[in-house]
């Protein structure tokens, strides 16, 4: 029996026992979850969150470009997610790997599908000028569970992001100004693990290893949801979806109560 195939029987029979091998509950978070706004001089907007022994930090940065020619009177937002190998053995340096991309483009479609920002606020010049708002997330330690962590980290910076100094034409990145985004929703993520007929949230790093699938569900405070991504190989019926849903709409409550302070 290979070394997966123990860990698995292993933590079914926690799981079947409503146990996980940290003690938890199989829908408790991990702690400490503290997110920091502001800890970049530089970005126009950033913050740090961990939960529990996972720590990542987003940036914003913001950047005049030419809209894109099906919508010229609206900026954009890109997402971008480097995997550090500093913060997790697995992860090498070089361009984004498969997962990088799929944490990018999860956290960007909770943030787009929300319309979270008012990309219309972001237009200088119909067709010529609009504010690009770039989004990049760093691991600092992969302890598990980035999906929920960069999606809080994102939405943290977001909030903390000012505008640089833009006059006559001339953008000056060493002012700042009071002017913060135009943000009208704030989706947070919740990702939820199917291990057997168990549903785990905020799963280590041996569990994300052993689980079937997973989905991660963005929502905005009004409790609508903006975006599902489903992972993992084992398909998913209605009734787990259903299931799977539920449980991450009453975790977000939870995990947003942290965004709030």
């Amino acid at each position: 029996m290979t070394m997966d195939k123990q860990l698995k029987e292993h933590m079914l029979k926690l799981v079947q026992s409503g146990k996980r091998g940290d003690g938890r509950g199989l829908t408790e978070y991990r702690t400490p979850i503290t997110v920091m706004q502001g800890i970049s001089q530089t970005a126009e907007g950033s913050a740090q969150v961990q939960i529990g022994d996972t720590v990542v930090m987003a940036g914003v940065k913001l950047s005049i470009e030419r809209p894109y020619p099906d919508t010229p009177e609206q900026g954009s937002i890109t997402v971008n997610v480097e995997l550090y190998p500093l913060s997790n053995p697995d992860y090498e340096p070089g361009p984004p790997g498969i997962y990088a991309v799929e944490l990018a483009r999860v956290v960007d479609r909770g943030i787009r599908e929300a319309k979270a920002i008012d990309l219309k606020k972001l237009c200088i010049e119909k067709g010529e000028k609009a504010w690009t708002v770039n989004i990049d997330i760093v691991t600092i330690n992969d302890a598990g569970n980035l999906f929920d962590a960069c999606a809080l980290a994102a939405i943290a910076a977001l909030r903390d992001a000012v505008f640089p100094a833009y006059e006559d034409g001339k953008l000056d990145y060493a002012v700042k100004t009071k002017k913060k985004l135009p943000l009208t929703k704030e989706p947070v993520s919740v990702t939820v693990s199917k291990l057997g007929s168990a549903l785990l949230v905020d799963p280590d790093c041996d569990e994300e290893k052993v689980c079937d699938a997973r989905l991660t569900v963005a929502s905005t405070p009004e409790g609508m949801l903006s975006a599902l991504q489903k992972g993992g190989d084992a398909p998913l019926t209605l009734a787990d979806i259903e299931r799977m849903t539920g449980l991450a709409l009453e975790k977000t409550a939870f995990l947003r109560g942290k965004l709030e302070g």
